[in-house]
């Protein structure tokens, strides 16, 4: 997924190690000569400060619209009303982009506040630049003169044409003025909904006998033991969670935790949700649509709600045999561990037994294939990875201002020109305080500026990865390493982009195929000739992952695949069954219909919880969850083209490919046509039902190709 710290962000005082380190001005000379800007963000130090240059930001483009605005007829351009809107747009958010991230990782509570309030501010406004009249007028006069554009003007110009009439400049004013009235509503609701997320935080205590199981890295992870037999779990810390959900053999115990994680938020988010849900609905009635489905993906792959709710239906249609079979074998484990012949699965089950049949069945131990994931050692691997296929060179860099001790900063050049790409910043574990789950943020956005130079883009990975502990360096689960590679494909993404407008460059990209550039990167990490690069055990280098365990792994994957994807259709659905027609007026109850459909398409859970409270996806992904499944179809597709290739997923040509004919494109033409010139063909789902394991009922599934829709 795609997405500041000492006391009120004070710069930190740079190690020993740290000064040994370039600085970003030793690279200004090549960005030069390549007719590039290199910009690093400057963090404000105070709440005052925050919101301050939010309100500046605010200030100067309500300006530049006041410019639109004035011109007079017959004197509207290309340059001065569409590019000029890019522009002003683009500053703005560049202010934005900081009170998010501080928002959501600064150890001070008082800024993480200011930047939740900026955001909302910024929100709102944003919100009216839709229907400032002036500008809309200025924008249509030069629409009249029928312009003759093309490539990426053109399709600027008619997207900018495109969010008019979705803003609703179409309508009467006052039901024009009711949308806009509406619209700001919903940020400040959406705003509120993902700060519950952020904050929720509920510890939960056990005793080492109600953790058998665990492994000791969980165990001993910093501010887990608490007392004598007495351990601390965070429900709100992802690896916490999920390790003990996976290893703890209690059933009590992983219903105990199940109960508290997903009833994380929900005093304060249901009653948001369903006040949310409405907001939304009645906002796609006034525009004109039958459901905020409708209205969230006409500008998708997808095109329609009912197109997005087909492709998962169909999913999981064809996915129930193999998930029937899947879960026989996991209540024969349970039965067999518990003595109950009628022992059933329950949501609070399935990581486990997962994780069982992959022992059992494969002789895969999750938790022992640690040792060769050392997070350094990964992350360096992985870098190299990447420097070799996309053709970088990624370099340690000192960070003028730090907002955590350990943040990194790394530039990344062309290697064969040195040609700058940008930087990235790495802040890699959990803190109180901070976003909970992985994504990346971006921080500056790549762009033509108006002075001829292209600005390459500065983003942010923030993930929770388990700390170092009892002596030993940070240890990733295999899952980890995969998030490690699919984040950070995120970031190449953004970086990597080439695009003249700021809206179609980098991620900024259709919301169910922004997904697939990432998740085809996951394939890396299932290739013994990738693994061979960088894991190892890390008490003895010169051993390797076996060939044989390699290929359990994989088998072990796709014995649990069908389960795995039936909870992401759960999830899709809940999503699109919430903003799907509903009749105006009528309440919301999003726990009732969430837990209905978590039953029906995966498994039982404990009637007193709401997950959907804690489904953060409900406010960014609104009606866009299933572009997971629908951008893990097209991935699967595209990495066929590393299979096929001489070096296989470290094969270069193919990764100048995917940099060359994906990334640095983003959204600056169409993405089917990026994915078929990627491609050198039509996309195929035939891939992706074989990373499943189906093959017979691969036509009872319909999906994201040129074909099916």
């Amino acid at each position: 997924m795609r997405h500041l710290a000492l006391v009120s962000l004070l710069c930190v005082s740079l190690s020993a190690g740290a000064q040994e380190l370039k600085s970003v001005d030793q690279f200004r000379a090549a960005a030069d000569k390549a007719k590039s800007a290199l910009t690093l963000p400057t963090w404000p130090q105070t709440p005052a400060e925050l919101e301050q240059r939010v309100n500046d930001a605010i200030a100067k483009a309500n300006a530049a619209m006041d410019a639109i605005g004035k011109l007079e007829p017959g004197k509207a351009t290309f340059k001065n009303t569409i590019v000029a809107l890019d522009d002003l747009g683009y500053e703005a958010g560049l202010a934005a982009n900081i009170a998010s991230l501080i928002k959501e990782t600064s150890k001070d509570a008082a800024m993480r506040k200011a930047g939740e309030r900026a955001l909302k501010e910024f929100q709102e406004w944003s919100v009216g630049t839709d229907y400032r009249e002036d500008v809309y007028k200025a924008v249509k006069s030069f629409a009249g003169t029928k312009p003759k554009l093309s490539g990426e003007d053109a399709k600027l110009f008619e997207d900018t044409m495109r969010d008019y009439k979705r803003a609703g400049l179409d309508l009467a004013p006052e039901k024009r003025q009711e949308v806009e009235r509406m619209r700001k509503e919903l940020t400040k609701l959406t705003t509120d909904f993902d700060s519950n997320v952020v904050a929720a935080k509920e510890p939960v205590v056990f005793t080492k006998a109600e953790l058998e199981g665990v492994p000791d890295s969980l165990l001993n992870s910093p501010g887990v033991k608490t007392g004598d037999d007495q351990y601390t779990i965070l429900a709100n810390v992802t690896f916490q969670y999920q390790g003990v959900m996976q290893a703890a053999t209690r059933e009590e115990t992983r219903k105990r935790l199940h109960h508290v994680r997903f009833n994380l938020a929900r005093e304060k988010n249901i009653p948001l949700l369903n006040e949310i849900l409405a907001m939304r609905n009645r906002i796609a009635l006034a525009l004109g649509y039958k459901s905020w489905n409708d209205y969230k993906t006409e500008i998708k792959m997808a095109k329609t709600g009912a197109g997005a709710r087909k492709f998962i239906a169909d999913m999981v249609t064809g996915t129930e045999p193999k998930f029937d079979a899947e879960v026989a074998e996991m209540q024969k484990l349970k039965a067999a561990a518990t003595g109950d012949p009628n022992a059933k699965i329950y949501r609070w089950d399935w990581r486990h037994f997962s994780n069982e049949v992959k022992k059992k069945g494969y002789d895969v131990d999750v938790e022992a294939l640690r040792v060769y994931f050392p997070y350094q050692q990964t992350l360096e691997g992985m870098f190299n990875i990447y420097q070799r296929i996309f053709g970088l060179k990624f370099e340690q860099v000192a960070a003028p201002q730090k907002w955590t001790d350990d943040l990194q900063l790394y530039y990344v050049s062309d290697a064969a020109t040195g040609e700058p790409m940008g930087m990235f910043y790495l802040d890699m574990f959990p803190r109180e305080g901070k976003y909970n789950h992985f994504a990346q943020f971006d921080i500056i956005g790549g762009k033509a500026l108006p002075d001829g130079k292209y600005q390459r883009p500065t983003v942010a990975l923030i993930c929770n990865f388990p700390p170092p502990a009892d002596g030993k360096p940070s240890l990733l689960p295999h899952s980890d390493v995969e998030t490690l590679f699919h984040e950070f494909g995120h970031a190449m993404h953004s970086i990597l982009t080439r695009a003249k407008y700021s809206r179609f460059a980098g991620t900024n990209v259709p919301r169910d195929f922004v997904e697939a550039p990432s998740q085809m990167l996951q394939n890396w990490v299932w290739t013994k000739p990738v693994l061979d690069t960088f894991a190892a055990d890390y008490r003895d280098a010169a051993k390797k992952i076996p060939l044989e365990l390699i290929e359990k792994m994989k088998e072990a994957k796709i014995a649990v695949e069908g389960t795995r994807y039936r909870r992401q259709f759960a999830m899709a659905e809940t999503d699109l069954a919430l903003h799907d027609v509903h009749p105006e007026g009528q309440p919301y109850d999003a726990m009732k219909v969430s837990n209905e459909i978590a039953e029906r398409i995966f498994l039982p859970l404990d009637p007193d919880t709401a997950f959907a409270a804690y489904m953060g996806h409900l406010s960014g992904y609104d009606a866009g969850y299933y572009g997971y499944a629908w951008a893990d179809a097209i991935a699967a597709d595209m990495a066929t083209v590393f299979e096929k290739s001489k070096e296989g997923f470290l094969d270069k040509q193919a990764g100048m490919r995917l940099r060359n004919e994906v990334y640095a494109v983003g959204d600056a033409r169409d993405v089917d046509a990026s994915i078929e010139k990627f491609l050198g063909r039509k996309r195929s789902i035939e891939p992706f039902l074989k990373g499943l394991g189906i093959g017979a009922e691969k036509k009872a599934i319909g999906g994201p190709s040129n074909e099916s829709r």
